[in-house]
């Protein structure tokens, strides 16, 4: 296959477009001298006021109140409604990675409101294991035939699609960005690796709804909380983590979700409302994301509806310039996993994302790690630049380099599963 080898840079610019776009605009405050005077919600405080010192009451008041809160206000509302979903095996290759691996191609087709989706679904699964095994469920920016170099992987559905008014890059052509994710490594390690395109489930860019499985679904309820693109992510997370537990070589107790930039938004997200996934892993993904929104560092609330409007629902645009009257933040969201396992990850150059609010939004988290006797991260001062901070269910790192997800990240977070999933 031909590669074009300028594709990585351009894929960067990709990723960092909205933050080109919008400082051109607005001047991004990075000086902490200026982030505003605020106070964060109390994570265990209900709204009628009761304070939650029980996991019952987490569990039952409290946590639904949280998720329901976020739902309506940030991401949009997960319809109840089902859709039918259909799987087709088109490819398997039981020599994939020199024979370390067996790979699988699979088609999601989803059906509703007279129309279908289709999502194509690669899997590289260990040759050497001894019973089930732990799985990464990833989402990829490029499309499958551009995850490994040298693979024999088929287009995504989404690379069907005419070139869309808002991409500044060749994505659709031959070739392309490798995504930078040690397959060999992650194989080696005895765990699975399961990814797709995320633009197969949802377009990314306001005009993309109708080819999106949010279009299968009725419009129903408030228009201002319906779901939109990162509702639609995490979404489809779930349905691959549906397929992934029915295979009879994966742990279905075993599932850890991962993202980078908006798809760690879509991570977060994911694993707050589906708990199948024990550990949940979001890499720099900023505004919407773990970083704290009421810190207005970096990318804000108003530059992140200006640009992407289609990410959240509609709710969530009346915090633009508006942030201290948010009845929530982000580590609201990142408490949602407890008491599974949670992974921050900030890089050092990645200013835009807000390395401190991706911090203290896993560190103000504890509180209800605490009601189950687990500790969380213990400071609110950040580690050291290449330090990992593990506890037995929180960690967090920042490393050295920019925005993107290096084989570092993927060590700490195979070091983390390996402690979470009792593999040391």
């Amino acid at each position: 296959m031909t590669r074009n080898r300028t594709f990585p840079a351009l894929f960067l610019a990709f990723l960092t477009l909205g933050t080109v776009r919008v400082q051109s605009q607005n001047a991004a405050n990075y000086d902490e001298a200026k982030v505003p005077r605020f106070t964060l919600p109390e994570v265990l405080t209900c709204q009628d006021g009761t304070m939650v010192t029980t996991r019952r009451q987490w569990e039952k008041k409290r946590r639904p109140e949280v998720l329901r809160l976020i739902s309506e206000q940030e991401y949009g509302v997960t319809p109840d409604e089902k859709v039918k979903t259909t799987y087709e095996v088109l490819a398997t290759d039981p020599q994939a990675l020199g024979g370390k691996a067996t790979s699988q191609q699979v088609m999601f087709t989803f059906s509703g409101q007279g129309r279908e989706v289709k999502a194509l679904l690669a899997a590289y699964v260990p040759n050497n294991r001894k019973g089930r095994v732990p799985v990464f469920i990833e989402y990829n920016f490029q499309g499958n035939h551009n995850v490994l170099e040298g693979q024999d992987l088929m287009r995504s559905p989404a690379f069907t699609r005419p070139l869309h008014p808002h991409d500044p890059l060749p994505r659709w052509a031959e070739g392309g960005h490798v995504a930078p994710w040690p397959l060999e490594q992650i194989i080696d390690r005895g765990y699975a690796l399961v990814t797709m395109c995320f633009e197969d489930i949802y377009p990314d860019y306001p005009e993309g709804e109708p080819l999106g499985v949010t279009a299968l679904f009725p419009e129903t309820g408030d228009a201002g909380s319906r779901w939109q693109a990162i509702g639609a992510w995490a979404w489809g997370s779930s349905r691959i983590a549906d397929w992934v537990v029915r295979q009879p070589w994966a742990n279905r107790k075993q599932l850890a979700i991962a993202g980078l930039s908006r798809l760690g938004k879509a991570a977060l997200w994911a694993g707050a409302q589906d708990e199948r996934f024990q550990v949940v892993i979001s890499n720099e993904s900023g505004c919407g994301g773990a970083a704290l929104s009421k810190r207005a560092y970096g990318e804000t609330v108003a530059f992140i509806t200006k640009t992407f409007p289609h990410w959240f629902c509609r709710n969530f645009s009346q915090y633009a310039n508006n942030e201290q009257a948010m009845p929530f933040d982000q580590h609201m969201l990142t408490a949602l996993v407890a008491p599974r396992h949670l992974y921050v990850a900030s890089a050092e150059e990645d200013n835009w994302a807000d390395q401190k609010g991706e911090y203290l939004s896993a560190y103000y988290a504890s509180p209800v790690y605490a009601l189950y006797g687990l500790k969380g991260l213990s400071s609110p001062e950040m580690p050291a630049v290449n330090q990992p901070v593990m506890t037995e269910r929180v960690a967090y790192h920042i490393r050295s380099g920019s925005h993107n997800q290096l084989p570092y990240d993927w060590s700490c977070y195979l070091d983390f599963c390996d402690k979470a999933f009792g593999r040391q």
